[in-house]
């Protein structure tokens, strides 16, 4: 299988090569590329006061790459849901990271738990992660390119469904497979968990048992709020590449 992919990414990459230089003048892409068995509906989130893009969400086929020119300044994140089912008006649902039973997200962010990869696009740097604050359901990585600067990978691409605690496990409807690893903050709603109240500052809010075990398993993204040095990324001038199901 991997043989048969190889000549895939090498067109998927020189298309990537292509693409950048046919848009540097324009500013930067990101490219959603689906690595999965099967479709995923990407969802995309803008931050406060900036534009929404592509509607929200779409469907990506297996092996299917889709380019998004983002506006200067841009900042926002972006989540797999899978499962999914819409009629012919985009009205349906997702088995994870749903947002609000539509195709097009409009802005809505997805349902918890979701993997989500999340950039804020500045004028002298960007800045980049992927976090598991909101639990996750699909592995995902960001590869920036033709950037200056550190420019790291930031991602994780272990299957925590295959390890998830009993207690943060989402399910299948037949209860045959986890499809998804909740937060603890989403599991049991605690303030030690979320890093609020009490334990609202990074000083107060330390790993746990739980957090400790995304940590473990995805080095390179966030495993609690306050999980900062080992998880942000930062780049100059780059394009990015955002895969799903991105196993090693």
């Amino acid at each position: 299988m991997e043989a048969m992919l190889r000549p895939f990414f090498t067109s998927l990459l020189f298309s990537l090569f292509i693409l950048h230089i046919s848009v540097e003048a324009y500013g930067t892409t990101i490219t959603l590329y689906n690595k999965c068995s099967h479709p995923v509906w990407p969802g995309i989130q803008p931050s406060a006061g900036r534009p929404i893009l592509a509607r929200g969400g779409f469907k990506l086929p297996p092996n299917k790459s889709y380019p998004l020119r983002l506006p200067a300044q841009w900042s926002g994140r972006i989540w797999g849901r899978h499962g999914c089912s819409f009629d012919a008006s985009g009205h349906g649902r997702c088995a994870t990271g749903d947002c609000g039973g539509a195709l097009f997200c409009n802005g809505l962010g997805g349902t918890p738990p979701a993997t989500l990869a999340e950039i804020t696009l500045g004028n002298d740097q960007d800045f980049y992660d992927v976090s598991l604050v909101d639990g996750y359901n699909l592995a995902i990585s960001i590869t920036p390119f033709r950037g200056s600067g550190k420019c790291s990978y930031a991602g994780c691409v272990s299957d925590l469904n295959m390890m998830c605690p009993v207690g943060l496990q989402v399910r299948s409807h037949d209860k045959r497979r986890v499809v998804a690893c909740k937060s603890a903050c989403s599991a049991f709603n605690s303030p030690r968990y979320c890093c609020t109240g009490n334990f609202g500052s990074p000083q107060s809010c330390k790993p746990t048992a739980y957090s400790r075990i995304f940590k473990a398993a995805c080095p390179r993204a966030y495993s609690y709020a306050y999980d900062d040095p080992t998880s942000i990324a930062t780049c100059t001038g780059g394009s990015y590449l955002v895969t799903f199901c991105a196993h090693h």
